[in-house]
């Protein structure tokens, strides 16, 4: 609440009471009516009449200030005193009300987004020293106790804990952690007290980028924010001329008119025509929309992504870490001549230098410290898989195409996922089966992304082609582009987008190795948005959960965002034109005029925290 708007109100309020107490007592003296008139006037309006003087020096002279000061000096001009008080103190009643509007919004956004944190405790020498985030060093060990904020990024070195990631994620489902796992800044420490050793400056770490992009948000307009901007630059100094002929042409052309009556409807016209509801609404109602998108746990970047994404009509998917978990794990061993233990174990000994994820899944499996003194002669078969020497014997590990290349026959799986195939000194030995879990959210999302109105959805995948089908298959999807290179998706995004089928194309991915697609599609989606540096950088629209469901709720948001908006220019331009041609003919007077304005920027306002308010 702006106080010093308050303080004016209220002080203008008694002054205007005591005008009408004079009033009442038919003291006619010109000249005091006009100081008591007056007096209140500038004790009302002060403020108006400095911005607008100060406007015209910086040759910004056509806004709503100059137009009120124009209308009620007029308004004085022409004795009507009265009216020239009531508007300014209407006026500056209808500021109050955009300034708690503003405030309140500001408010609820600052309080979904408390993360910032105070201090940290930082061991020295086992010592416990409070400092301020951003003088804590990488290295530095940092104790937090429970129901405190995580101020940096790090790894945990003791103790275990719980972890309240709602202000990061919109989700009040608490996050189990341990010694070696990594946690974010902005989360709070529910029980138990953990030591961990920082792996980023605050200005690198969660908490900060996500604080930048809240702050950054409004800086990047929308559309229809640019509209209002550019229709404000030339909608005022047309309705100033208007104003002008109003006044003074009926007077001239038409016989029994007086100029006192023609200059009143042409200031009259001038109150009526402050676009105050328009300017103050529209960047409102996208405010709100990014704010309630926060409370969701869905950070947009802009007014202009905001707006982008409620047109998108395709949305593109990444598949491994996207829809699936992008974690493998083994399904089933087939072995030929030898033991299915066995044939883990020197397909884990060969793939044991590589940090493929199918690697990781293989000693995963394997589950048995691994002597890498059995090893040598490890090759890298780019393209097909590896080959190794494994206690004096040949290993290779790969793909059908590389047993092809040996002379070897693989067998023909028909199971979906993906096949690692194993030939030992040159004899096929069989194969290992790796599948990647489908989310289960993927399928909740698939049909709420069909609800809200995604006409098509496309997956993209360096898969297998068989692989790629069958999730598709599973999950719903329409169409599925499989074994693609990065250079492959970000053509296949391109020739989507030039097509003209779609509106505008979403591309939801990982954010790490899908960075050149997120920049360039429409509206770049990154998943998995908690520590990963590359989603928060190269995506648009950052979940930061790693729900993919939630794509249907910052859509159906930004549909009831841009509705909202719409809902206010369209309500606002028609009372607008309404009440300016009732005026100019005499039926409005200055005082309907104010509050008409005043009531319509009011009404706008309180619609636009619908946008603010809107839950999943």
């Amino acid at each position: 609440m702006n106080k010093r708007l308050l303080k004016i109100i209220v002080g203008g309020s008694i002054f205007f009471a005591s005008i009408i107490i004079f009033e009442a007592l038919n003291v006619n003296i010109f000249w005091l009516e006009l100081l008591i008139y007056l007096s209140a006037y500038l004790v009302i309006g002060y403020d108006v009449l400095l911005k607008a003087i100060k406007n015209i020096f910086r040759g910004k002279i056509f806004d709503e200030n100059f137009l009120m000061m124009i209308a009620t000096i007029g308004a004085f001009c022409i004795h009507a005193f009265p009216e020239a008080v009531a508007v300014m103190l209407f006026y500056q009643i209808g500021e109050l009300f955009q300034s708690f509007a503003v405030s309140k919004s500001r408010a609820s956004i600052a309080k979904l987004m408390d993360i910032r944190p105070d201090y940290a405790n930082v061991l020295v020498n086992g010592k416990t020293i409070r400092k301020s985030p951003e003088d804590v060093n990488i290295n530095d060990q940092i104790i937090i106790c429970a129901g405190e904020k995580i101020p940096l990024d790090g790894k945990i070195l003791q103790g275990n804990s719980t972890l309240n990631t709602s202000a990061l994620t919109g989700e009040s489902l608490p996050r189990e952690v341990k010694v070696g796992d990594d946690v974010i800044s902005g989360c709070i420490n529910l029980n138990g007290v953990i030591i961990v050793k920082v792996t980023k400056k605050f200005a690198e770490s969660t908490v900060s980028k996500i604080l930048d992009l809240v702050e950054n948000a409004s800086s990047k307009k929308s559309n229809s924010e640019n509209f209002i901007s550019k229709f404000a630059k030339y909608y005022t100094p047309i309705v100033v001329i208007v104003a002008v002929l109003l006044a003074v042409l009926p007077p001239l052309l038409f016989p029994n008119q007086t100029f006192a009556d023609w200059i009143y409807r042409g200031l009259t016209f001038l109150v009526v025509s402050c676009p105050c509801a328009l300017v103050v609404s529209i960047p409102m109602s996208f405010f709100g929309g990014l704010g309630g998108a926060s409370r969701c746990g869905i950070l947009i970047k802009g007014s202009n992504y905001l707006e982008a994404l409620s047109k998108v009509d395709t949305v593109v998917f990444d598949k491994t870490g996207t829809l699936t978990h992008g974690s493998f794990t083994v399904q089933s061993i087939y072995s030929i001549g030898i033991t299915r233990e066995e044939l883990l174990e020197k397909a884990t000994y060969a793939e044991a230098y590589t940090s493929h994820p199918i690697s990781i899944s293989l000693r995963e499996a394997y589950q048995k410290p691994i002597d890498k003194n059995r090893i040598s002669e490890v090759k890298e078969l780019a393209g097909f898989g590896v080959s190794a020497k494994v206690d004096n014997k040949e290993v290779v590990v790969g793909n059908s195409k590389l047993m092809q290349r040996l002379g070897q026959k693989p067998f023909e799986i028909s199971k979906v996922g993906t096949v690692v195939h194993i030939a030992i000194d040159n004899v096929y030995a069989g194969y290992i089966l790796i599948t990647d879990k489908i989310k289960q959210d993927s399928y909740t999302a698939m049909q709420k992304l069909k609800a809200v109105g995604i006409k098509q959805t496309i997956m993209l995948t360096g898969d297998l082609e068989k692989v790629g089908k069958d999730v598709a298959k599973e999950l719903g999807i329409d169409k599925v582009y499989a074994e693609l290179l990065p250079q492959d998706k970000v053509a296949k995004i391109e020739e989507l987008i030039n097509s003209g089928e779609s509106k505008k194309v979403a591309f939801v991915g990982d954010g790490i190795n899908d960075a050149p697609v997120l920049a360039r599609a429409d509206i770049g989606i990154s998943m998995g948005g908690l520590g990963t540096d590359a989603a928060i950088e190269a995506s648009d629209v950052v979940i930061m959960n790693d729900e993919i469901s939630k794509i249907a709720t910052a859509k159906k948001i930004a549909k009831n965002t841009v509705k909202i908006a719409y809902e206010n220019t369209v309500f606002a331009i028609v009372i607008k034109v309404a009440t300016l041609l009732l005026s100019a003919v005499g039926i409005v007077n200055m005082w309907l005029a104010v509050f008409a304005d005043v009531g319509v920027s009011v009404l706008a306002i309180l619609n636009s925290f619908r946008a603010l308010t809107k839950k999943e």
